[in-house]
């Protein structure tokens, strides 16, 4: 590597007053605050969600994440009797899960057992899981005695966000209106201001509206350890990119009209796609599954988004990079400046950005 070249984790860091940080998200959904930013020039200006009715084009495609979220997080106890909190990540098969797992001691043939509400008599046996194998990231592969996804919505809670303190009374809040397909540990919160009644409006304008899948890990949110950027390992996440989507984009650019992503989830499965078009520079985008590690930083060339709807992103953070990428550092902190002045609100149930 060049060393010239080195990217500092350092110049994507900026102050947040601990108090800006979204506690509860805003109620009607599309009344959240949209921060709008010229990737071009810079300029800024304040709007509220539903404002995408008049900053959207007739012709716009909006391309978005359908995931969904699972009730992933669970507790119980070792067989010693010693408390245990697990996030299940990522499921292999129909009984093992790559998870992280709070407690001491977990070495691989730990049994787990997990507690179970009054209704216990309708599940059955008891839930239970051995560590199977210690992986590289810190987690353990778990294996469990029963497929255990059907019995999240009973046996599970919300993976919320460690920075989020107050307790979440409505599970779908943290849930986008469209999504569909369970998966993610957290959500693709850009999509959360979304409300049924401004997508019917939006497509009432002549705004498009496609989806892809996306099964969103914890690894793309955390802070980027390591001083120089490229030497930061990203995780991969399963995605899906169907046909009917594909063909969808690849008229939309064919055409000249704008595709926005709805998040950076949305991002990573569109660039990765990306990667596909023919070499005369005509899109040909095409159906696509399986697992994609894409890191976009500056400088980056944007193969298919031309704007992004997003939220404002923890500092250090690959996120954080990606926008950077798209509008240009210096106009991104300069962006995350006002939106600190303006008192906006950050993270996952705060208010959004639209850059374009």
């Amino acid at each position: 590597m060049n060393k010239e070249l080195i990217l500092s984790t350092a110049d994507f860091d900026y102050y947040l007053p601990p108090s800006l940080i979204a506690q509860t998200p805003v109620e009607p959904r599309d009344r959240a605050r949209l921060l709008v930013l010229n990737r071009a020039n810079g300029a800024i200006s304040h709007h509220q969600f539903r404002d995408l009715l008049e900053l959207l084009r007739p012709g716009d495609l909006l391309v978005a994440n359908e995931s969904r979220v699972l009730q992933a997080r669970l507790w119980g106890r070792k067989s010693t009797g010693g408390k245990i909190e697990v996030l299940l990540l990522r499921r292999r098969t129909a009984q093992q899960w790559e998870a992280l797992v709070r407690g001491k001691g977990l070495d691989v043939d730990s049994t787990l057992w997990f507690d179970v509400p009054e209704q216990a008599e309708l599940l059955g046996e008891q839930l239970q899981a051995t560590v199977r194998e210690l992986l590289p990231s810190g987690g353990r592969l778990l294996e469990f005695n029963r497929t255990v996804e059907p019995l999240l919505p009973r046996l599970g809670a919300m993976p919320l966000p460690p920075y989020i303190h107050t307790p979440l009374h409505d599970p779908e809040r943290y849930q986008t209106v469209y999504s569909q397909t369970p998966g993610s540990a957290a959500a693709p919160t850009a999509g959360l201001h979304f409300t049924p009644e401004l997508l019917a409006e939006l497509r009432a304008k002549g705004v498009e509206w496609a989806t892809v899948t996306l099964h969103v890990g914890l690894d793309t949110f955390r802070p980027v350890q390591v001083a120089d950027v490229h030497a930061h390992q990203m995780h991969s996440e399963y995605f899906e990119l169907p046909q009917a989507t594909a063909e969808t984009i690849n008229r939309a650019k064919a055409e000249g009209r704008r595709v926005i992503a709805v998040g950076t989830t949305t991002v990573r499965v569109l660039e990765t796609a990306g990667q596909s078009q023919s070499k005369d520079g005509q899109y040909a985008l095409h159906a696509m599954h399986g697992d994609t590690s894409i890191f976009i930083y500056p400088p980056y060339r944007f193969r298919v988004i031309d704007g992004l709807i997003t939220n404002f992103h923890l500092p250090k953070s690959t996120l954080l990079m990606l926008v950077s990428a798209l509008a240009g550092k210096e106009h991104i902190l300069q962006a995350y400046q006002a939106a600190v002045t303006e008192e906006y609100r950050f993270f996952s149930f705060g208010d959004a950005m639209l850059i374009i």
